[in-house]
This record gives C-alpha cells, sequence and structure tokens, in this order.
C-alpha cells in the first residue's frame, strides 16, 4: 500500500512539472504587439520624444497625442479605432493573465537594483523599487523570460537600469520581458529600461527615460512623456519582437513555450517532486528484490 501511494506522488508530481509544455497557445500581447505606446486616457509629450511602434489611445475619444509635434515617430497611430480597441482589450487580457501565474519568488521589501535573477514569476505584494542596475541572465537560453507582479507601484530611480545577459544562439529574439503593475509605473530620469509594462492605471517617464525592446502600456491612464526613447523591437543583432515572448496562452493560462528554461520551483513544489522521485527509487528497488 506504502508503494502504490508513493507512486501516485511521483505520478503528481512529474504532472505538476511537465503539463505545461503539452498544451497549445497563441501570443500574450495579441494585437498589442505592435504598439510601443497605448495610453487608455490619453498621451502626452514633452520635449524631443523617439518612438518606434504603433502609438495610439483607447478607450478614451482622444484623436492626438498632447505635444506630438516633438515627436519623431516611426509606426501607424491608432485613436480608438478598432486596432486600438483591440490592442487594448488583448493588454488588459495579458495583463490579468500575467497576474495570475503563479509566483516563483517573492521580493516583497527588496529593491531590485544588484539583483541577477533568471527565468521565473517575481512577485511584489506592493511596490517595487529600482535602484542601481538589475541584471536578468538567460544562461545561455532561448525562450528565456521572466514577470514581474507589482502589486501597487513600480518606481525606478535616475540613472538605473535594467540589462539582460547571456543571450541564447537566438541572440534574445525569442525572449519575454513583462512587468505587470498593480497602479502605475514611474521611470526615473535617465533609467535605461527593457520590457513591457502593463500598468492598471498610468506610466510616466521622466527626463530621458528610455524603454528599448518593450513597450508602454497603460488599461486606464494615461502615457506621459519627456524627452524619451521608446522601441517595441530589438536592435540588431536580435532583431526581434521587443521582449514579447517566451510566454504564451494555453487553456486561459499564461505558461512559458515549449523550450523555455523553467523557474527553480517553489520549497513546497520541490519537496512534492523530491518525494515523488524517491517514491519512484524506493519502487524500483522493491521490484527488483
Amino acid at each position: 500500500m506504502k508503494h502504490k501511494f508513493l507512486s501516485v506522488l511521483a505520478i503528481v508530481a512529474f504532472t505538476v512539472f511537465f503539463t505545461s509544455s503539452l498544451v497549445s497557445a497563441s501570443s500574450i500581447l495579441g494585437a498589442a504587439q505592435g504598439f510601443a505606446v497605448l495610453g487608455a486616457s490619453a498621451v502626452t509629450n514633452t520635449g524631443s520624444t523617439t518612438i518606434t511602434g504603433d502609438l495610439g489611445i483607447s478607450p478614451n475619444s482622444a484623436s492626438s497625442v498632447t505635444g506630438y509635434g516633438s515627436i519623431s515617430h516611426t509606426g501607424a497611430e491608432h485613436y480608438n479605432d478598432g486596432t486600438a480597441q483591440l490592442a487594448h482589450a488583448d493588454a488588459l487580457t495579458a495583463y490579468n493573465g500575467l497576474a495570475a501565474m503563479p509566483s516563483n519568488f517573492n521580493l516583497t521589501g527588496q529593491d531590485l537594483g544588484g539583483l541577477t535573477l533568471t527565468s521565473g514569476v517575481y512577485s511584489f505584494d506592493s511596490s517595487a523599487q529600482l535602484t542601481g542596475a538589475l541584471t536578468l541572465d538567460a544562461q545561455g537560453n532561448d525562450n528565456a523570460w521572466w514577470v514581474f507582479q507589482i502589486g501597487s507601484t513600480l518606481t525606478t530611480a535616475s540613472g538605473s537600469a535594467v540589462n539582460v545577459i547571456n543571450y541564447g544562439p537566438n541572440n534574445g529574439s525569442d525572449y519575454g520581458l513583462f512587468w505587470q503593475v498593480g497602479s502605475s509605473a514611474t521611470l526615473g530620469t535617465s533609467t535605461a529600461f527593457e520590457g513591457n509594462i502593463l500598468a492598471d492605471q498610468s506610466i510616466t517617464l521622466n527626463t530621458t527615460a528610455q524603454i528599448i525592446n518593450g513597450r508602454a502600456l497603460a488599461l486606464v491612464g494615461a502615457v506621459t512623456m519627456d524627452t524619451n526613447t521608446i522601441e517595441n523591437v530589438c536592435p540588431l543583432p536580435n532583431s526581434g519582437p521587443g521582449f514579447s515572448g517566451g510566454l504564451e496562452f494555453a487553456n486561459g493560462n499564461i505558461v512559458p513555450v515549449s523550450g523555455a528554461p523553467a523557474p527553480i520551483p517553489e520549497p513546497a513544489t520541490a519537496l512534492l517532486l523530491g518525494l515523488g522521485l524517491a517514491g519512484v527509487a524506493r519502487w524500483k528497488r522493491s521490484n527488483k528484490a
């Protein structure tokens, strides 16, 4: 009876770990992937700003961007048209899916500055702060991915940076980096940021802050810019879609794509797997006896 129990436990453990790789999926940003900046209530700009990617507003009926004359823009413009509305809906779906992912590591109370993080879901019960440099280590893998679940605000100090290192053979063209922000995100002066910000409320980029390989997607409030650079595509050599890969929808949930690196499991899950493996080993020994 004990052997049977351990065998069942082993099956459960393996199912927990490997089911996600067996399901079909689709892109998590959907129509929002084409946008570099999408505001919900408004988009405003001060100073000379460069945007690569589509620019839009939805669901507000605003028909233009305040301060557009100072923007150098490569891409289309969509002001509460069908494209913008679909992009907003898809961004909201992605936001909710990212928020629902199980957390691998809770970093509440820690500053992201000075940390080196591998693929996984990192959560903050309330606010998150970046002071200095955050390093994201892909460990030479393709399809590397990082998700940051932030309960309230995301704030970066002046001169902070997000750096992705140790690219895989695809040069990072298939990576995913997502910041799910429960209220508003503020990038400090001269911050060099990477990844896709999906904020429930607003996104503010202070003077000369940059988002390279990512997007500013605000679901309720405005995107406010001041002499910034926002690019939703990776520059050469990794000409991928702005760190929007690595994850996919499967059966309504967001999971790593097949072949993506797995995060280190939480202690409880690791214990389950360990017990299962021990059960398998013991069962094999008993059968040989």
